[in-house]
């Protein structure tokens, strides 16, 4: 008899323990479901916040795409290089330009007077900075390029422009209409990129 009374009290023991498991079990997956939930909305706010800081931010266009398109110079047969038409079409390239650069410096500003939020997450505020810096380069190397379409400018009004700094030839329409504030023609360019690229 008391082997019986042992082996049903070590059943009811067993039972006890099982059922206490399972309920140990069932809150641990409760619990877990709950953190995952948790986080998938975390994850969902940040991506909603990234998307509508994204959507106000404007990206900032490629610099040899910033003028605006012109219509290509029609070259005449037997017409004077750099004659008052062509200084011009040129005046009209560099001027249109520069002030399309000037436009984007000044919508840089008032946008990051406007964005500058203290965001409390850390991640934002990170990708915030991130963005200021990356616009901020972009605006510096268009303040040098604006340097050098003003030295293009003071160049047609003096009667320079066109002309290879190196070899003092012609640099042509077409290349110029490439690239407006050339100094070399593409030869010189050229041997210049190869020095460099020896050089380093």
């Amino acid at each position: 008899m008391p082997a019986k009374k042992k082996t049903a009290a070590k059943k009811k023991v067993t039972k006890k323990k099982t059922a206490a498991k399972k309920t140990a079990a069932k809150k641990v997956a409760s619990k877990k479901t709950a953190t995952k939930k948790v986080a998938a909305k975390k994850v969902a706010s940040k991506k909603s916040a990234t998307k509508k800081v994204a959507a106000k931010r404007k990206i900032p266009s490629n610099i040899s795409q910033e003028f605006k398109q012109f219509e290509p110079y029609k070259i005449k047969k037997g017409e004077e290089y750099m004659n008052e038409t062509q200084v011009a079409h040129f005046h009209n390239i560099l001027g249109s330009w520069k002030q399309e650069l000037m436009e984007e410096v000044d919508r840089t500003v008032h946008h990051m007077q406007d964005e500058a939020a203290n965001f409390p997450d850390p991640n934002d505020r990170a990708s915030q900075e991130s963005d200021f810096t990356m616009e901020l380069r972009t605006r510096d190397r268009e303040r040098k390029l604006i340097k050098k379409i003003d030295e293009s400018i003071d160049l047609l009004d003096s009667g320079d422009y066109g002309y290879c700094d190196d070899c003092g030839i012609e640099i042509g329409i077409r290349r110029l209409e490439a690239r407006p504030t050339a100094n070399q023609c593409i030869d010189c360019k050229s041997l210049s990129e190869i020095r460099e690229k020896s050089m380093s």
